[in-house]
């Protein structure tokens, strides 16, 4: 069990905190535990770097990488950390580089990973893919695939992926969606990326695996934002059995369902923009 966990917001749509600051559409926070110095996801890149030099942290020093998902706005500021700090070992789901798009109608945008396996590798990653609930260091879990078991958490419809048959674009799963978790002596300090598994599940699945512990931190994107009315309310309903401490809510959450988080939550909800510094001892 970790004694104490400290989170700093690298990257995030939002600015809160010293001058010079950059807000970017993307995520990435700097996590501390008991000495370890993990970096869950990378940003677009356009602001990690900087951010992180304004906020005290050390980029060189970070012993692990842990990628939520093979977006871009989630895993495109990896080359220039990696540059930085040398080879260093990065956990994902074994999915992260398949080719995505975001679709709708006769709009489509590729929104996958930019860069290549092989580039990257030659950079320094060294990729660790894992498909299930894992132990990465003592305390320190990534959640791995998360099961799809509401029937209100719906894969996002526009984000798509090639078919079998080259020709045609369906429904991206995003299998490769995953969480950190801290285990602390105050509770369990979840890191989302964008919760494309939907939030609930990720939290029962949490549950399931280091069942009996309470939560006290969930932090990260919700993507709640591209919710509909009928979702946004069912996972609001579905917070209660948690019973979570805090939940900081980011980049895909959107302002307005931010703005409902923090109305039916109170106190124990706050935004966490870039420059958020949040510990288990607050």
């Amino acid at each position: 069990m970790i004694k104490e966990c400290k989170i700093t917001v690298l990257c995030e749509n939002s600015v809160a905190g010293p001058f010079g600051l950059t807000g970017e559409h993307g995520w990435a926070a700097y996590v501390e535990a008991d000495g370890l110095k993990i970096l869950f996801d990378t940003g677009q890149g356009q602001g990690i770097i900087g951010n992180s030099l304004i906020l005290g942290t050390d980029l060189r020093e970070i012993d692990s990488i842990v990628l939520s998902h093979g977006h871009y706005d989630h895993t495109s500021g990896l080359p220039g950390v990696v540059q930085l700090r040398g080879p260093v070992p990065v956990f994902a789901h074994p999915d992260i580089f398949l080719e995505r798009y975001w679709s709708r109608g006769q709009v489509r945008r590729h929104i996958g990973i930019r860069f290549t396996r092989a580039w990257l590798e030659a950079l320094g990653c060294k990729f660790e893919f894992r498909s299930g609930f894992s132990e990465i260091y003592p305390g320190v879990f990534i959640t791995g695939q998360v099961p799809r078991v509401t029937d209100f958490e719906p894969p996002d419809p526009d984000m798509k992926v090639p078919g079998d048959d080259g020709k045609h674009m369906v429904q991206d799963q995003l299998r490769d969606d995953l969480s950190m978790v801290v285990d602390t002596a105050s509770g369990l300090f979840v890191i989302l990326g964008c919760a494309h598994a939907g939030l609930v599940n990720i939290l029962k699945w949490c549950s399931e695996n280091l069942p009996g512990r309470p939560f006290h931190t969930v932090i990260g994107g919700t993507h709640l934002g591209f919710a509909k009315k009928e979702q946004f309310d069912k996972t609001l309903a579905a917070l209660d059995e948690f019973e979570i401490k805090r939940l900081g809510a980011s980049h895909c959450t959107g302002l307005e369902n931010s703005s409902r988080l923090f109305c039916a939550l109170g106190d124990r909800f706050f935004h966490a923009s870039v420059g958020t510094v949040i510990g288990s001892n607050d």
